[in-house]
């Protein structure tokens, strides 16, 4: 079935929106502020130039030369002795677990909304009781706003690439850049903003561990939007006459420009009005809405503000978590639009209530495995496994079997010989050997805990393979 077509624009508004999500405006602040600031910016600075740059590049020509889904690009690429790199292409199953959970904070994010339109907690441990009680109590509010994150996601795809996926960043992308750079533009003013400066770029190496390199990483790629199909499934309805490592320049440059200013406002404010730079998952949940309501009037109009650009984000980034699965339901059996998007929208959503569920104290014990729970299980794997070994996977099948010839001629309008042989030599022997060194390392510091949600994953994998042979 042919793909439509993105314009130039579209794509780099879609594909920015992919990238710049949650991920840059909830998680980077939260664990950047949990690996001591600066130290955790340096290495996931380091990651974006040294190799998330050139992973983007290549999952991107994936895409781009394949003109298909993603299992579909990988097996019309690979050479007629290598079609079991087909199996690569289900990488787009890793979007919709991210998927499950980012729903569940999305919702959190409209029930905030709603919250700061009325009443802002007065205090950090009023925000704190507020917020808990939501997630481990508060099946309601949660199931209510997870349905309703449900229906918006699923409704923009059904519109398909030009009616729904480019015509939503067209409107959502210029306005969260407003939004985000109005408020940047206050924070500057303010006292504290050279310590969000000095804390986000003065490393403390005693906080660089093993630990938060991993996690550097695999934020890198979780904020790049790699290793998951959702640029690889846009890509496939670029244009011809496109340049791929300009483009690929541009998303990188907004995703890592929003991420840091997006950290250097949010500190500014904790710092400005003495709040702790490191609560977990719930600091803009948190922290945020009692330094909001330190500020008056005007904080309540800077947390809608704020909680509609952080929708904005989601909601972008979710719909590129969903597509890759919608389109290969699409190129592989002929399935409608309509239906493919609600199997792959089903799934996400039945899972994300799971994983809600599992912050329930209910039924949390059940839930928990380990140390984590559901909820922290697919976080954790998705973006400290799956999203690097999907980056290496792209990295290796461009790198090593998709022929050298092919990518110079899909990248010769792109790139000058010496920038393509920096690339190509990234691409083979910088970006795997990294990706394994991490991936080493962490399955040493996990250990035996990891090994109970990995085949629950492998399961949920292979049960979805096998549906789709069928």
């Amino acid at each position: 079935m042919k793909i439509a077509r993105f314009s130039q624009l579209g794509f780099i508004l879609a594909a920015a929106g992919s990238a710049v999500g949650l991920g840059n405006i909830w998680k980077f602040p939260y664990v950047a502020g949990e690996y001591g600031g600066g130290a955790f910016v340096l290495i996931y600075l380091i990651t974006v130039i040294a190799i998330g740059f050139s992973v983007m590049i290549a999952e991107m020509l994936i895409g781009y030369m394949g003109r298909l889904d993603s299992v579909g690009s990988f097996e019309k690429l690979a050479p007629l002795h290598k079609k079991s790199w087909k199996y690569a292409g289900f990488m787009g199953f890793t979007g919709l677990l991210i998927l499950s959970f980012y729903s569940v904070v999305i919702g959190w994010i409209f029930h905030y909304i709603a919250v700061s339109i009325t009443t802002l907690p007065s205090t950090v441990s009023e925000a704190e009781q507020a917020f808990t009680q939501l997630l481990s109590s508060d099946v309601k509010t949660q199931f209510f706003y997870h349905t309703l994150a449900f229906i918006v996601i699923t409704g923009i795809v059904l519109k398909g690439i030009k009616g729904g996926i480019e015509k939503i960043n067209y409107i959502l992308m210029p306005m969260l850049v407003l939004i985000l750079g109005g408020m940047f533009l206050y924070a500057s003013s303010l006292d504290a903003f050279s310590e969000a400066v000095s804390f986000m770029f003065n490393p403390d190496f005693s906080k660089i561990t093993s630990e938060a390199i991993i996690t550097a990483v695999g934020h890198a790629f979780f904020t790049l939007s790699l290793g998951m199909a959702s640029i690889l499934t846009y890509s496939a309805s670029l244009p011809k006459q496109i340049n791929l490592s300009k483009t690929s320049l541009i998303i990188v440059g907004l995703d890592t420009g929003i991420a840091i200013i997006a950290g250097l406002m949010l500190f500014t404010f904790l710092f400005e009005y003495g709040a702790e730079p490191s609560k977990g998952p719930g600091l803009v949940f948190i922290s945020l809405p009692a330094v909001f309501y330190e500020m008056g009037s005007l904080g309540n109009v800077f947390a809608v503000l704020f909680f509609i650009g952080l929708a904005f984000a989601g909601l972008t980034s979710a719909i590129s978590l969903l597509e890759p699965m919608v389109q290969y339901q699409i190129d592989r059996f002929d399935f409608s639009r309509m239906k493919s998007a609600f199997i792959a929208g089903g799934f996400f959503y039945l899972l994300g209530l799971v994983a809600l569920l599992a912050n329930i104290n209910e039924y949390s014990e059940l839930l928990t495995f380990g140390s984590k729970n559901v909820f922290d299980w697919i976080d954790f794997i998705t973006a400290s496994i799956l999203l690097p070994l999907g980056g290496l996977l792209m990295s290796i099948f461009v790198g090593f079997i998709v022929p050298k010839t092919q990518l110079q001629a899909a990248l010769k309008s792109s790139m000058s010989e010496f920038g393509f042989t920096l690339w190509y030599f990234s691409l083979r022997f910088i970006v795997p050997p990294a990706l394994i060194v991490v991936m080493l390392n962490l399955m040493s510091i996990i250990g035996v805990e990891l090994i109970m949600p990995m085949f629950g994953v492998a399961y949920l994998i292979s049960a979805v393979v096998w549906l789709g042979s069928i």
